[in-house]
């Protein structure tokens, strides 16, 4: 079994915004995989499906972006589940706007919400698929920058990216995290 968790803040005030990009890739992994998004649980909504032959849970956390592991750490103790099966998706502001990083392990960097996830699992050996969001320019505020909606422009550029984490995570469940970062950690 596979646990997939784009993080986000729920609510309609944080829809498309920077912060989000977690919740769009996951809303359009389920999409892709005919699985609803309808059951609410583990501080979650969830839904669940098989993909490339494996049972998975898609997970968006309700607890807002700095408590995400709240969520998580229930899931992963509800089902037992080892952390490599665990794939978190989320906004990255040390990767470039448009680009793709996979990792299979490490720190939350200055994402709260990753911080939060390894503070209450007591680990980092899980696969995450972060989203490059860009830096903010101009000295504006980073809070107002990831709360921010994405231009026009910006909404354009990020089709692709979400396309290609999609296909990063189904590459992770079919073959594995090796295979994804060489595929898709692109320079």
């Amino acid at each position: 079994m596979y646990v997939i968790v784009g993080l986000g803040n729920p609510g309609k005030k944080y829809a498309i915004t920077r912060h989000n990009i977690g919740f769009e890739v996951v809303d359009e992994f389920a999409r892709q995989n005919q699985i609803k998004m309808t059951k609410v649980k583990f501080k979650s909504v969830i839904g669940e499906g098989n993909v490339c032959g494996e049972k998975v849970l898609v997970v968006k956390p309700q607890t807002y972006m700095n408590l995400s592991g709240e969520a998580v750490m229930k899931i992963i103790e509800y089902y037992n589940l080892p952390l490599e099966n665990l794939i978190v998706v989320y906004d990255d502001i040390d990767v470039d706007a448009g680009k793709l990083r996979i990792r299979k392990k490490g720190s939350g960097g200055s994402h709260n919400g990753m911080r939060n996830i390894i503070y209450l699992l007591k680990q980092d050996g899980f696969p995450r698929v972060r989203v490059g969001v860009g830096r903010p320019q101009n000295g504006q505020n980073l809070a107002d920058y990831v709360l921010g909606r994405f231009s026009k422009d910006e909404q354009e550029m990020m089709i692709p990216i979400v396309k290609d984490s999609v296909s990063a995570i189904e590459t992770i469940i079919k073959d594995d995290v090796d295979l994804a970062m060489n595929r898709y950690n692109i320079k």
